[in-house]
């Protein structure tokens, strides 16, 4: 037995590989595979119209809404939001909490002029800025947030109150993942990886008449405009993800939806906290108590040495990818939707009877 907690590409519903590896050599009784098929085929359309139908649902979001499915994942996105609405001798607003965070400003900064709202850096990303540390510029052209960051484990509990500007926010590790005020964003954006299906398939949720505030002196393919025009299909699509990811959004139906999911998520966290924080110190949780991540749990282990054997000794027990980013080392869990509360339970399990043996 294998317990998968990659950040991503991460886990996916067994349900979900099951049924696509039904339907891999014949869809729908098609005679074809479905990674054979035309995008333009009324089988393909129809894996498209319903996978942007369902999502606006698990969203709550009526047709003021429009989904679009890309390429080039979130860092890619870390672009085409100034291209699209920072315009010349404007400023946007970013909000820094980690590390992609800052991936997503300093493209911001190749475009046009960046502003930071509010930053945790100095303390290391431990946590999220409260309201009172947030200082929105009065005519900026959005603010920019990243709503759970995979590397330093924090995610937002409380989203800031930024008046009439637009919010946009990357929710690549935590969409779909917790009940959400969706209305409140003008824009989110989310590599599909983690939550939502396999790598390769980005989503984009906003507002129509935001994506068509932005201008057309910017090449087609950058334009959202253009995919929104064209239902995602302006050229090929990754349709086999988009696929998967239709699959994934019935799995999220079938199991409760949001709300159910998010309950889930939080008895896996809770576990897995508790493991820490039982530790008499063994284990070193990184995020603040109030806004840890519920989707990546990140801490260290007070020697270096038990920090070694840990990895090792967990991957021998079949706990794989719980190696912290290169770039802060450490230890990472990733529990996404897919991850199973018996599987928190179990790595849990295994931390408290490391500590107790090395301890």
């Amino acid at each position: 037995m294998v317990y998968n907690f990659n950040a991503g590409p991460a886990l996916l519903p067994p349900a979900v590989l099951a049924e696509a590896q039904a339907e891999l050599l014949d869809y729908h009784g098609t005679g074809m595979s479905i990674l054979e098929m035309s995008h333009r085929s009324a089988e393909y359309e129809a894996v498209n119209t319903e996978a942007q139908t369902r999502l606006l649902a698990l969203l709550g979001l009526d047709d003021a809404y429009q989904v679009l499915f890309l390429q080039g994942g979130a860092s890619l996105q870390f672009a085409m939001v100034p291209m699209n609405f920072l315009p010349p001798n404007a400023v946007a607003d970013y909000i820094l909490t980690g590390a992609w965070a800052e991936k997503a400003v300093a493209e911001a900064g190749v475009v046009g002029e960046v502003r930071i709202a509010a930053s945790t850096r100095a303390g290391g990303y431990r946590t999220i800025p409260s309201a009172a540390e947030i200082n929105v510029a009065p005519h900026a052209a959005y603010v920019h947030l990243t709503s759970n960051e995979t590397i330093h484990g924090v995610q937002w509990h409380q989203w800031p109150d930024v008046g009439d500007r637009p919010l946009i926010a990357d929710m690549s590790s935590d969409i779909l993942s917790r009940p959400l005020e969706a209305e409140r964003f003008s824009m989110i954006y989310a590599g599909a990886q983690k939550n939502l299906g396999p790598a390769g398939v980005t989503v984009v949720i906003a507002r129509r008449d935001f994506l068509n505030s932005a201008p057309d002196t910017i090449p087609a393919i950058l334009r959202y405009a253009t995919h929104a025009k064209a239902q995602s299909l302006y050229h090929t699509p990754p349709s086999f993800g988009v696929y998967l990811l239709l699959l994934t959004l019935r799995w999220i139906d079938a199991e409760g939806g949001v709300a159910a999911l998010g309950e889930r998520n939080t008895q896996k966290a809770a576990t897995l906290y508790a493991a820490i924080d039982q530790s008499a110190g063994f284990y070193l949780g990184h995020a603040a108590v109030p806004d840890r991540s519920l989707m990546n749990v990140t801490f260290r282990l007070a020697q270096e040495a038990d920090e070694r054997a840990f990895l090792q000794e967990a991957e021998a027990a079949g706990f794989v990818g719980l190696a912290g980013h290169r770039s802060v080392g450490g230890i990472r869990a990733s529990i996404y939707n897919a991850m199973t509360i018996e599987g928190a339970t179990a790595l849990a399990d295994f931390m408290t009877n490391f500590a107790q043996r090395r301890g």
